[in-house]
């Protein structure tokens, strides 16, 4: 059975048959997809844009074998033992964790780069479609061999063995990779004796351990969509070692892994040994050390002897450093720390320091880790994708009434139909149990829920921005709000000014790893085209809003405020004005001039310090509905050139939330 995205929670469950309900008075249940997929397969395409109130019901079904289903006056359970099957491309957006650790293993798909391999597939694909049934005929005793091969693994599933051996070592691996709870142990010792029948063998070994892993930890060990993809081999060659050493007197029966044959006798080329990946380096490694430019060069240290190897021996001495060490992330980190200074700027001869003015040389700032942020929500209801931002008006959600429907019909509110025919059951002559329904007597649910926004960044990346750690405070904030949008289930984009110009460094997208990405390599340096930066900022919303209506934007202006070069600040402000918009003030020291807070009035944005953005919490969720009082003080003391109707505003909204026994003192210091 296959689970359309675009599903909806009666089709996936099953509900009231409603046709019988009301016109035969009969309660009847209507089973649904999970019903139908029981003892078989469940596959979703594009599982990562399946909603989430859809992902909560599989997961229950998942954990339970089992589907309840309470509502609308039924009661039912029934089993739904199903193989859930999922594909998905992770640049549209990535999976809930909860329903990631759901799928017992993972496998990534690539194009071949091999010019022979592409040649083959497209040779085929066009004997495909010259005659299907003729290739069809031409691959079937292929077909008919796989089939058998794999019967006989599941006879000889019920005759593997798992030593306690591998069973110790399959506990240091999960154990290891620090992955949550017990199901990875369980996923890796069914997938190793899986394996070890598919291969023919009656007991488990350490090859056997090895597929298995890495089929069933890369997903699990990923704690936010910022971890790079795929599995440490080097940490797994350590691990299974350890647990080797730890059996003296038992044999590792799995022969080197490198002269390991593959399925169909050749050598696994997916296989290869230490020596190998030593000479390749681990994808994900290369991966995130090509994202981070801080973390290349020529200024790799050995951290062991704190000197600089050269050539062979560097690369020795690192995959030296990474065995001893953990983890080729952890390796990684610690490089670009070595290679940053105290303010947070890359260690590059080429760069010179920095003082705070707008000069034109670039550097790169090293973000730290992500923290918790604020909630910021757009004010009002929308109706916009389903997601756990703001309020919203969605097809799913908890039912706050009915209404007349507006159009089709699509989502039935019994009661409220009920409600509305019972008192003219006698005028229509009712004589039977079951009730006569008028067409204007439906009503359809209003739910509400959260939509997920399109939260758009602008990032000063000038000159000024690279002083005094400014840039690694401005980096780690806006990975942090990264981390909440992927949270949230946004859309986000990123506008960057610097020199002249402003840039659209991401467009939206659902992919918050492509945004860290961009972030971790954005360069500073240059003169402040504020004005640049925010009309490109309204463009970018222009176009988005004109491809999809339904989602509010949420703007994010992250900036100390300066504007060096460029053109009217006042007018492309006023092209903002009627966005949700929330200014980041990164002026730091003990002089501030407050120019982002005026800038933030001009917008009627709401203003957020800095270095305040990890402590506001429920005070920004507050000042959201009372920002206009704030702005209206704020307005007289920015004129007169003070800051006299700030503090007056700040004050008045101080108030209001002592009077709501909250803490106002906090938030007047704050502003």
């Amino acid at each position: 059975m296959e689970l359309p995205v675009g599903a909806s929670e009666d089709r996936l469950v099953g509900s009231l048959d409603l046709e019988r309900a009301l016109t035969e008075g009969v309660k009847a249940f209507e089973p649904g997809l999970l019903a139908a997929a029981h003892r078989g397969v469940l596959y979703v395409d594009e599982v990562n844009l399946l909603h989430d109130h859809l992902v909560d019901l599989l997961l229950d079904a998942a954990a339970l074998g089992t589907c309840y289903v309470e509502r609308e006056s039924v009661s039912v359970r029934h089993a739904a033992r199903f193989l859930l099957v999922g594909t998905m491309n992770p640049e549209e957006g990535e999976l809930r964790p909860q329903l990631l650790d759901r799928f017992g293993l993972t496998v990534e798909v690539k194009a071949s780069r091999d010019p022979g391999n592409r040649a083959e597939v497209v040779r085929r694909r066009l004997a495909y479609d010259a005659d299907p049934e003729a290739f069809a005929a031409r691959w079937t005793a292929e077909e008919a061999a796989l089939a058998d091969r794999i019967a006989e693994a599941r006879a000889q599933l019920g005759r593997v063995r798992l030593p306690d051996a591998r069973l110790r070592q399959i506990a240091t691996v999960c154990a290891g990779f620090e992955v949550d709870g017990l199901r990875a142990d369980l996923v890796t010792a069914n997938a190793a004796i899986a394996h070890a029948a598919w291969q023919g063998r009656d007991a488990v070994t350490t090859e056997d351990v090895r597929a298995a892993a890495r089929l069933s930890l890369p997903h699990r060990r990923r704690r936010d969509p910022f971890d790079a993809p795929g599995l440490d081999e080097s940490l797994l060659e350590e691990l299974l070692a350890r647990a080797a050493d730890d059996d003296p007197d038992d044999p590792d029966d799995g022969g080197s892994h490198g002269d390991q044959d593959g399925p169909d006798g050749a050598p696994d080329s997916g296989d290869a040994g230490p020596d190998d990946r030593s000479a390749t380096s681990d994808p994900a490694d290369g991966r995130e050390k090509a994202e981070d430019p801080s973390a290349s060069g020529d200024t790799a240290r050995d951290e062991a002897g704190g000197k600089k190897p050269d050539g062979d021996a560097r690369d020795g001495a690192a995959e030296d450093e990474a065995a001893k060490d953990g983890t080729a992330e952890d390796r990684a980190r610690e490089e670009a720390r070595d290679r940053t200074r105290d303010d947070g700027t890359s260690r590059d001869p080429a760069s010179p320091d920095q003082d705070g003015s707008d000069s034109g040389a670039e550097q790169i700032a090293v973000a730290g880790r992500p923290y918790r942020v604020p909630i910021m929500k757009v004010p009002g209801l929308g109706e916009g994708a389903s997601g756990r931002r703001s309020r919203a008006r969605t097809p799913h959600g908890r039912t706050t009434g009915s209404r007349v429907p507006e159009g089709r019909l699509t989502s039935v509110h019994l009661t409220g139909t009920l409600l509305a025919a019972a008192p003219y059951q006698r005028e229509r002559g009712r004589t039977g149990p079951g009730l006569v329904i008028r067409e204007g007597d439906l009503r359809e649910a209003v739910r509400e829920g959260r939509e997920g926004n399109l939260v758009l960044f602008v990032v000063d990346a000038s000159g000024s921005m690279a002083a005094r750690k400014r840039m690694t405070a401005v980096k780690t904030a806006v990975l942090s709000l990264l981390l909440d949008a992927y949270q949230r289930r946004d859309k986000v984009g990123l506008v960057t000014f610097r020199g002249s110009a402003a840039h659209l460094a991401l467009p939206p997208t659902s992919s918050v790893e492509a945004g860290a990405a961009r972030l971790r390599s954005l360069p500073t340096g240059g003169r402040t085209p504020l004005a640049e930066g925010l009309t490109r900022a309204a463009e970018v919303l222009r176009v988005e809003r004109l491809r999809d209506p339904s989602r509010r934007p949420l703007l994010i202006v992250v900036t100390d405020g300066r504007a060096t070069s460029g053109g009217d600040v006042d007018r492309a402000a006023g092209l903002l004005k009627g966005v949700a918009s929330v200014v980041v003030d990164c002026e730091t020291g003990p002089v501030r001039l407050g120019l982002a807070r005026r800038l933030a009035f001009r917008m009627r944005a709401q203003a957020v310090p800095l270095d305040s953005m990890a402590d506001l919490g429920a005070l920004v969720r507050d000042y959201r509905g009372d920002s206009r009082g704030a702005n209206r003080g704020a307005s007289s003391g920015v004129n007169r050139g003070d800051g006299s109707g700030v503090s007056r505003g700040a004050n008045r909204v101080g108030k209001r939330l002592d009077d709501r026994g909250e803490t106002g003192r906090d938030y007047r210091k704050a502003v």
